[in-house]
């Protein structure tokens, strides 16, 4: 809990806890009744899948060897920064280590707040699209998505569309991406599925694009992938306000053609923007977080 004004530059979190989903980090600014970040840690840290614990290397966000998060937001505030990291399991957690390093320092009145939001959802084949993020007004820019996918369907997953409605677009989206494999870096089908013979999905890892974990499964678990984008150099500016969202689509390779898949994604957003901002909607029950 910091007074004044000034910029955090680096959040370290680690915990005995192994269900990382349990804890729910918040983070208010100048006073805010709402919190303008709340995700579940491991989410917000790319380390969406309880069950996959993995290292991340890239430049805003690094997971280091064992569970070491940590965050290289820039994150100013002019008032007031408050943090908070709540408990949502059955247990009592025996360790939580934690450092926040600022600069105390005037903030420039043009400066934006940073934003970050957790979604989840199991899209269907009548409307197989996943909101990462709505709801937001003001002026500001976009930076980050992540996102830990659950496949639920035999094949190839990724052709869904990553797309931006901005500034009142609703029909059709301002910026459209290629399939889900090219908005994160990838081409043909992250090496996947008879592109490369005999090839699985390739983990990697760089410092705005990654694929930093993948559980193919056991027959009776789903194959689990755990991807982020950081729009750093490409970040995506809006006036009045933004919508992202990813479709969950497919390839049916004995048809050859596109199919509309029911898939459980979970996503964060990274944004900054100017305050207020429009309040968050209730996270899932703890039941219902990506806990798997």
């Amino acid at each position: 809990d910091i007074s004044g004004s000034g910029t955090i530059k680096n959040i370290f979190i680690t915990t005995d806890r192994q269900r990382f989903s349990e804890m729910i980090i918040r983070i208010f600014w100048d006073g805010e009744t709402e919190p303008s970040v709340e995700c579940p840690l491991g989410a917000f840290f790319c380390m969406g899948h309880d069950g996959v614990p993995h290292t991340v290397n890239s430049l805003p966000v690094v997971v280091a060897p064992y569970r070491g998060l940590n965050a290289y937001w820039s994150m100013p505030f002019r008032k007031r920064a408050r943090i908070e990291l709540e408990n949502r399991g059955d247990t009592f957690s025996e360790i939580v280590a934690y450092k926040v390093l600022y600069h105390a320092e005037p903030i420039s009145d043009d400066a934006c707040y940073f934003h970050a939001v957790y979604r989840r959802s199991v899209t269907s084949e009548e409307y197989p699209r996943h909101v990462i993020l709505d709801n937001v007004q003001g002026r500001g820019v976009y930076v980050g998505t992540y996102l830990a996918w659950t496949v639920l369907n035999s094949g190839w997953w990724g052709e869904g569309e990553v797309k931006f409605f901005i500034d009142g677009d609703d029909k059709y989206p301002t910026i459209c991406d290629n399939g889900t494999e090219d908005y994160f870096g990838g081409a043909w089908n992250f090496g996947a599925y008879g592109v490369i013979p005999g090839s699985s999905e390739v983990v990697y890892s760089t410092p705005y694009i990654g694929v930093p974990a993948l559980f193919v499964g056991n027959g009776e678990s789903p194959k689990k992938l755990s991807m982020y984008r950081f729009h750093i150099e490409d970040c995506i500016g809006f006036e009045k306000d933004i919508k992202v969202t990813v479709d969950t689509i497919g390839w049916q390779t004995d048809r050859k053609k596109y199919k509309h898949l029911s898939e459980d994604v979970a996503s964060v957003a990274f944004w900054y923007q100017s305050e207020p901002h429009v309040k968050f909607k209730p996270l899932p029950p703890r039941e219902k977080l990506f806990d798997r």
